[in-house]
């Protein structure tokens, strides 16, 4: 069976949802009274979770240091008050990176969330020493990347890298652009998405991405890879918090 390498920036999401009645009598705020807290992996760590969801074997290399991101969210209305990270501040580069950690995979998903573990030699190393790197990145697109399969970014990462973009032949190529309600955008074409009541848009990006592989992995179709993928992101954004998707075709 295929196995795929996910590697890069990882966290603990952390969702404490509660309630909130009144204003704090010494200064106007709201008062939040906590009820229950849902914890998950998230970065690289929710990307993991997905491909193994998906029933493909997957190892997960990341950062040692936890970074938590810390939700306060009404439970009724899903409303968030406030996030509060922590932990960032102490990731290091990762160690040791070599040819034999990413060649024992049929595919490697590079999820960086530019926090400091993988630097742009990094991801170019990654990309030139394996036939088959799919990139999720929050850094500034440029030819670190030319070697890669494809690139994920949202449409906010694409105004940043708009100009590089437009004027690279094989990053017009490779880079998916998703668009939120919109669906995505490869190249000139759109690629539509049902239309559902969205409770909750945290970590459907790493969904995203790892349903892409997945089905990449078998079909081998962009096409087909990137619809596979809309429908399992379509699937999470209805529910509160970060979820997993459930194996779906």
């Amino acid at each position: 069976m295929s196995r795929v390498l996910v590697i890069g920036d990882g966290c603990k999401d952390i969702h404490i949802y509660g309630r909130c009645e009144r204003l704090c009598p010494d200064a106007p705020v709201p008062v939040f009274v906590p009820n229950y807290e849902k914890q998950n992996l998230g970065m690289a760590g929710n990307v993991y979770q997905n491909v193994v969801s998906l029933g493909i074997p997957a190892i997960l290399k990341t950062n040692n240091v936890i970074i938590e991101k810390k939700r306060y969210v009404e439970e009724k209305t899903n409303h968030m008050f406030l996030r509060v990270d922590s932990g960032e501040e102490k990731i290091s580069r990762i160690k040791n990176l070599t040819k034999d950690i990413v060649s024992d995979f049929d595919v490697v998903i590079i999820s960086d969330y530019n926090k400091g573990f993988l630097l742009e030699e990094d991801i170019r190393f990654i990309c030139e020493n394996h036939p088959s790197v799919f990139i999720d990145t929050k850094k500034i697109i440029g030819d670190y990347c030319k070697d890669c399969t494809y690139i994920k970014i949202n449409k906010d990462e694409y105004e940043a890298s708009k100009f590089f973009i437009q004027n690279s032949e094989w990053a017009i190529k490779k880079v998916i652009t998703t668009l939120g309600a919109k669906g995505c955008r490869l190249e000139n074409k759109i690629y539509p998405v049902e239309k559902v009541e969205i409770k909750d848009l945290c970590g459907a990006g790493d969904t995203f991405i790892a349903a892409l592989c997945v089905n990449y992995l078998s079909s081998k179709n962009i096409d087909e890879a990137i619809e596979f993928a809309n429908r399992c992101a379509t699937q999470v954004v209805q529910k509160k918090g970060i979820n997993i998707v459930n194996e779906i075709r």
